[in-house]
């Protein structure tokens, strides 16, 4: 499977991957972006909902498909994310994400984990008018990416 760590960790990840929290739509999101891993085949949408002050994220909802790794990190993320702000979500990384599922992460896997976050964080940069993207995609020059 790729993955090492405690038991506990890895039982969290499956649990996610079948049971995803925030699977879904919200029809009235602020923004919403998708991105997929094409080595893979890994894609997530994602919606985001910022609160009045249009700084602070409110909700988070994501759909998608691909491996247990990709599906878990969107599950977690979108339970991370509420009451955090933009900004906060842009000065992500990917370690804050492997931390985030507890478990070490192979390298031709990490563009799996990381998936969410970067769709999240591209669609944070389109909202705010810092970038022009119609996908994410997690291939490519992205340093925080490794190939």
């Amino acid at each position: 499977m790729g993955i090492g760590g405690s038991d506990m960790y890895r039982q969290q990840i499956l649990d996610h991957y079948k049971n995803p929290r925030n699977y879904g739509e919200i029809e009235d999101a602020t923004f919403t972006h998708v991105g997929e891993n094409q080595s893979c085949g890994d894609t997530i949408k994602m919606d985001v909902v910022l609160d009045d002050d249009e700084e602070t994220i409110e909700a988070v909802a994501f759909r998608g498909d691909g491996c247990a790794i990709s599906q878990a990190s969107a599950s977690m993320l979108s339970e991370r994310l509420p009451g955090t702000s933009i900004e906060e979500l842009r000065e992500m990384d990917r370690d804050d994400i492997i931390d985030m599922l507890g478990v070490e992460i192979s390298p031709m896997r990490v563009k799996c984990a990381v998936l969410a976050e970067k769709v999240a964080q591209d669609g944070a940069e389109i909202y705010l008018g810092e970038k022009d993207l119609d996908t994410t995609q997690t291939e490519g020059d992205d340093p925080d990416v490794p190939e």
